[in-house]
């Protein structure tokens, strides 16, 4: 807690004051172009890693950056993106994942949530991820298991994004894209879905949006 403290203390005397102006514009309100739908995980910094300022990014985060179906639960990531679309207008919408995903583990392996029942109810949103394993990889070794189910469940939360009713209305009017990327925490690279090869790309070379996957491996490709 102490390290805490401190660091609200030097964000007082150096990070505010260097940007006291754009904090006052902030308190009139926020603008934020995009919403970012990521990880709790604690070494992923959705801030950091886009080099975004404060107010650019409207940020939802939960275990496994999951984004339950429309209707199946009305709780904090419904009302995120309801209020990032209906409120704040944004523009794009990110869905990323991350190399190491303890959740995406858990899902492959569900002895490691054995004692967090919450944890495993939760994964529940992952339903269909387990199931494309299941069904289309079924001889995968753990790690390259775990690997797959990080691209496919960013790719599936994307498909469960469009059962929003409100996102579905403006993809279709064009007012709206969806981004799915992939994070790789060893080494800092940033791999987006591509819309005309149908699989992860650097995303220096990318046009994001879901189409048919083709998956890679994080540990060779990523």
């Amino acid at each position: 807690m102490h390290k805490l403290v401190s660091g609200v203390h030097k964000f007082q005397r150096s990070g505010f004051a260097e940007r006291k102006e754009l904090f006052k514009k902030l308190a009139d309100g926020q603008q934020p172009h995009s919403l970012f739908i990521t990880c709790a995980d604690s070494r992923i910094d959705p801030a950091l890693l886009t080099q975004a300022s404060p107010g650019e990014l409207f940020i939802l985060r939960n275990a496994g950056n999951l984004v339950p179906s429309y209707g199946k639960e009305n709780g904090a990531e419904a009302a995120g993106i309801e209020y990032a679309l209906a409120a704040l207008a944004v523009e794009h919408i990110v869905v990323c994942g991350h190399s190491h995903c303890g959740a995406m583990s858990a899902l492959v392996d569900p002895k490691l949530a054995e004692s967090m029942p919450a944890v495993r109810q939760w994964l529940s949103h992952a339903a269909a991820t387990r199931r494309v394993l299941s069904e289309n990889y079924p001889a995968l070794a753990q790690d390259e298991a775990i690997n797959v189910a990080i691209q496919e469940n960013v790719l599936i939360q994307l498909e469960n994004l469009r059962t929003h009713p409100m996102v579905a209305a403006r993809l279709a009017a064009g007012r709206l894209h969806l981004h799915g990327w992939v994070y790789k925490i060893e080494t800092g690279q940033v791999f987006a879905f591509d819309l005309e090869e149908g699989q992860f790309k650097p995303v220096t070379e990318t046009q994001a949006s879901p189409r048919p996957r083709i998956l890679i491996s994080l540990d060779r490709a990523l």
